[in-house]
């Protein structure tokens, strides 16, 4: 069996594609560049930073440090605004609940740690992870396994004991990369087929799917 599950946030146990897109969407307005939902939506999950860092350069627009680090800021306080908008996947609190004292459970997400907080406060999801990191936490962004590596320290879990939850081919790539198992849920952007292709260890369309546990604890 696997000692300890690991969740991505974004596309994977919240719906937070429409925060997402129009916190970018707004935060480029600002600076005057702007590019379709699409290119965003297909980078969730590699972190704000390198999201907008392809974006400018995709526009020809010169920018520095500091400008990423202005972007990211603003797109933050923009989706801390907008969190009533958000909401968990079907399955998402009933699995965690299932999860509690059978296994150690992390959140690892590419988003950033004051929208994270914040979320996870305001829906009273604190109390279901033994530790979260965020994109301030690694050096390197998925599909470098960098953040799954560190959580798995964190927990005080070997790499092969742990699972990982991903809607991304960015965050499958990373999850096969750091030697740990992988549930792939097709909630995000990708499809089942694009998913597939990463060869995850299994592929589930909603966390609710009867085999998700078993699969965890009879491995």
């Amino acid at each position: 069996m696997f000692s300890t599950a690991i969740f991505d946030w974004d596309g994977t146990l919240a719906d937070t594609r429409k925060v997402i897109l129009i916190s970018f969407q707004k935060a480029l307005s600002e600076v005057g560049c702007k590019v379709t939902d699409e290119f965003v939506e297909r980078r969730i999950g590699i972190g704000a930073a390198e999201t907008f860092k392809e974006i400018l350069r995709s526009t020809n627009k010169s920018f520095s440090e500091s400008l990423v680090e202005r972007l990211v800021d603003r797109k933050s306080e923009l989706e801390i605004e907008l969190t009533d908008q958000v909401e968990l996947f079907e399955g998402a609190r009933g699995l965690l609940e299932q999860l509690q004292d059978k296994v150690k459970v992390g959140l690892a997400s590419m988003n950033n740690e004051a929208v994270i907080r914040y979320m996870l406060r305001q829906m009273d999801l604190e109390k279901y992870f033994q530790a979260v990191l965020t994109a301030e936490s690694i050096d390197r962004s998925k599909p470098d396994p960098e953040i799954f590596l560190k959580t798995a320290e964190k927990l005080r879990s070997r790499p092969g004991q742990c699972v990982v939850f991903e809607d991304s081919i960015f965050g499958v790539k990373a999850a096969k990369e750091a030697g740990m198992g992988c549930i792939a849920v097709t909630t995000g952007v990708y499809s089942n087929e694009e998913l597939e292709l990463e060869k995850p260890s299994l592929t589930v369309k909603t966390l609710k799917d009867h085999r998700i546990v078993p699969f965890i604890l009879r491995r």
